[in-house]
């Protein structure tokens, strides 16, 4: 039997400790993960402001003027809003006072302009109460949502999504976002679009079917809203296709015109 002195006892003690001592350190921890690579931040100029609006959604109502809805063969009176979505990166954005280049697009032989009121979105939330919606409105800014409405007929025509005639590049024309404490909430106002200076689209905000408001109390039964988002509004009746060449002017009441040429 081996008899181990009071000295080796307490040694072996000691470093039974300091083991225990190293075991018991956290481990160090992992690198933060990071990106492989990195994508651009969409963001929108924000009129006599430095800053800018950072774009997290796109929402588009459908056929929200009675005469646009029964242009597209629908029934204003029966029909409730819908909405689909265009991504992100599909902004143009358009300097005042510019005539900015809008390439026409591939695939179609039928390219349509549409002039909508877009609001843009500082807060929001889900289930919105309609009278407590402009609460959530950053700011207003004059559109152009375009389309390839040969492919989105195409599509519609074999009951298939038409994302393809909707959400392309370039397709979200837009101007500066204008703080809705410089312009108030729209609610009426000219609205109109002209191309080669013969006005086509000529409307007024009030004969929107659904308001600014009941589109944001609307979408959040769908979708949880959030600051970034912008909705574009809907368009008025006749709308028709551009080609090459062709000016295009966006007039609203309260807001800067948008010019685009097609090119």
């Amino acid at each position: 039997m081996t008899t181990l002195d009071r000295r080796t006892v307490l040694a072996s003690g000691a470093l039974a400790l300091a083991g225990a001592a190293i075991d018991s350190r956290p481990a160090a921890a992992a690198p933060a993960a990071q990106p492989i690579f990195t994508v651009e931040t969409i963001t929108i100029p924000i009129a006599g402001d430095s800053g800018v609006f950072p774009v997290r959604r796109i929402y588009c109502i459908g056929r929200n003027y009675a005469a646009h809805a029964i242009e597209r063969g629908s029934d204003p009176t029966r029909e409730p809003p819908f909405f689909f979505q265009k991504p992100t990166d599909a902004i143009q954005n358009v300097a005042i006072g510019q005539t900015a280049e809008h390439p026409y697009p591939s695939l179609t032989q039928n390219y349509h302009h549409e002039v909508e009121l877009v609001a843009a979105l500082k807060s929001g939330g889900t289930n919105i109460a309609a009278d407590k919606a402009l609460e959530h409105v950053y700011g207003y800014a004059l559109g152009l949502d375009m389309t390839r409405r040969d492919l989105q007929n195409g599509m519609s025509a074999q009951k298939k999504p038409w994302e393809i005639g909707k959400s392309f590049d370039h397709a979200a024309v837009i101007g500066p976002i204008h703080p809705v404490g410089k312009t108030g909430h729209f609610e009426k106002g000219a609205i109109s679009l002209a191309v080669n200076g013969t006005v086509r689209q000529n409307s007024d905000l009030s004969k929107m079917i659904w308001s600014v408001a009941e589109q944001i109390a609307k979408l959040s039964e769908a979708f949880e809203l959030k600051a970034g988002d912008i909705i574009y509004s809907g368009t008025p009746e006749n709308v028709g296709p551009v080609v090459k060449g062709d000016v295009l002017l966006a007039k609203l009441d309260g807001l800067p015109d948008l010019s685009i040429k097609i090119v």
